[in-house]
């Protein structure tokens, strides 16, 4: 069930655990604020009559724009709250198809890893690989996320 999972601590996860969030239509406004954050304006992104002409046809999210809403659904199912540490990064990251304005995207999500940190007696290490599909089920991200998770 997306979106009401419990908090989950370190010793609460288990490997093959899936998780599913709910979806979420990307917005003009997200394409704005996103450039405006970062300050990325670059004409793909953000002018339609150039992106029209290009190899999409139309404007495309950014790249670390389609990171950061894989991110945003993750916390959104709540298994994470008050219990993640850190995001400590990614081995792997594929963007293999855009994402557009309009688009509603959702997140599949299995834990992979679960492992101790001989540094540290508060927390542990979760691997969560992660597939971002579009209302089509194209896929637009795929990833594994490294969490630094809270023990109890």
């Amino acid at each position: 069930m997306p979106y009401s999972y419990e908090p989950h601590h370190f010793e609460d996860f288990e490997e093959g655990e899936e998780f599913q969030s709910v979806g979420r239509t990307v917005t003009e406004a997200d394409f704005v604020t996103h450039s405006m954050f970062t300050g990325d304006w670059t004409e793909l992104h953000t002018n339609k009559e150039y992106a029209e002409d290009g190899n999409f046809g139309e404007r495309v999210a950014h790249g670390p724009m389609t990171f950061s809403l894989a991110t945003g659904l993750v916390y959104r199912c709540g298994f994470l709250e008050r219990t993640v540490l850190a995001f400590l990064g990614m081995n792997y990251m594929d963007i293999p198809n855009p994402v557009f304005v309009d688009d509603t995207i959702s997140l599949d999500m299995e834990v992979t890893d679960v492992r101790e940190i001989s540094s540290r007696d508060d927390s542990g290490l979760v691997i969560i690989d992660s597939t971002m599909t579009n209302q089509d089920g194209d896929v637009v991200f795929e990833g594994d996320m490294k969490f630094l998770i809270q023990k109890e």
